[in-house]
């Protein structure tokens, strides 16, 4: 049982870092998860502080990755119609790969002036508007990728601190 926790919580991590690119998936939150499959290992001992202070982290994060953006388009002069098209942009740069990993940050940057000019905004704003809300999802993106790296590190470091408990057939 507890070699399939520790896999559950593994596959979580990772699903936790892409969710900190992909808009459809809270990454922390998901990466916080497998945290907790870990600790819920006969062979790892419970840390209810460890798993509170992450818990309080990743939803601060996850709450943040919708104010950052937000400030960051208002603060530029943006809409609603930036924000939604950074977001497009982004599942384009995901979708379609065209642009390689420089396309993540293109396409949304892209997307946001598309918005913003949809939304009737002269060119000039419409530029500083995307800027802004290009700003805010990098932001925001980075904080997530962060988080999601640091649980992960937390992770495996717990896991091999209790190799010998979690395998203990490689003893």
């Amino acid at each position: 049982m507890d070699i399939t926790l520790l896999l559950l919580g593994f596959i979580l991590m990772l699903i936790g870092i892409l969710g900190s690119f992909l808009p459809v998936l809270p990454g922390p939150p998901v990466s916080w998860v497998g945290l907790l499959l870990l600790y819920l290992t006969k062979a790892v001992p419970d840390d209810w502080w460890v798993l509170g202070i992450t818990l309080v982290i990743a939803l601060a994060v996850f709450a943040l990755d919708y104010i950052i953006p937000a400030v960051g388009t208002k603060k530029f002069g943006g809409s609603r119609a930036g924000m939604i098209g950074t977001t497009v942009g982004l599942l384009v740069a995901l979708f379609f790969p065209i642009l390689g990993i420089f396309g993540i940050v293109v396409w949304p940057f892209v997307g946001a002036l598309v918005g913003e000019l949809i939304n009737k905004a002269d060119n000039a704003t419409a530029l500083k508007a995307a800027f802004g809300s290009f700003i805010g999802f990098l932001t925001g993106t980075f904080l997530k990728f962060v988080v999601t790296v640091v649980y992960m590190g937390l992770f495996i470091s717990t896991a091999w601190d209790y190799k010998g408990a979690l395998f203990p057939f490689f003893d």
